[in-house]
């Protein structure tokens, strides 16, 4: 009998020990898969933050294009029909017209 009661009790602690262990290692479990939640979250937050950010530059008005090269803007060109208008009327002499005309024009 004292061989019947030393199996059993060896069984009552093995069984004890291995539910004890299950709950320590499902708490743990628990524990870090809240940590890795939360990790997760604080990194999905930063990628939103981050793309938003991206998106929003994307979104800004650009700067207005360049004239084409070769081509005049239109106030250089405004600029050039009041000069001639000027040369017209006798108040530019054609050096005083080519000079603004090349300040205009850029030359």
């Amino acid at each position: 009998m004292g061989l019947l009661r030393g199996m059993a009790r060896t069984a009552v602690v093995a069984g004890t020990a291995s539910a004890v262990s299950g709950r320590v290692q499902r708490r743990q479990a628990s524990k870090f898969a809240e940590k890795d939640a939360a990790t997760a979250a604080k990194q999905q937050e930063a990628y939103n933050q981050q793309m938003g950010q991206q998106e929003q530059a994307a979104y800004q008005q650009p700067a207005a294009p360049p004239p084409a090269a070769g081509g005049i803007s239109n106030d250089a060109i405004q600029q050039l029909k009041e000069l001639g208008a000027l040369k017209e009327q006798g108040i530019l002499t054609e050096q005083e017209f080519a000079a603004q005309k090349a300040k205009i024009l850029g030359g």
